[in-house]
């Protein structure tokens, strides 16, 4: 299931908040948990974040093919990275 438009504005309004969570990443996988859900270092991530918040880079995750690879087109996303800028 690809991830809507609807669920990509409610992720970028809990990540972008001036309260957001020092670590979102639970209540964004108990919130969506049909996508896969990955955290990670930004400097894990060498591909250009689809986008950039202050504590953290959002990477979509395409899974439909047998190899996993980072999209910026969200009609194909199945899955998130989110990159902490700092201490995972």
């Amino acid at each position: 299931m690809a991830l809507g438009t609807d669920e990509l504005t409610e992720i970028e309004i809990l990540l972008s908040a001036e309260s957001a969570e020092a670590d979102p990443f639970a209540v964004l996988r108990g919130r969506f948990p049909h996508l896969s859900w990955t955290r990670c270092d930004a400097s894990d991530v060498t591909e250009t974040p689809f986008r950039t918040y202050q504590g953290f880079d959002l990477h979509l995750v395409d899974k439909a093919d047998h190899c996993v690879k980072i999209t910026n087109d969200p009609a194909y996303a199945t899955g998130i990275i989110l990159a902490a800028k700092g201490t995972v």
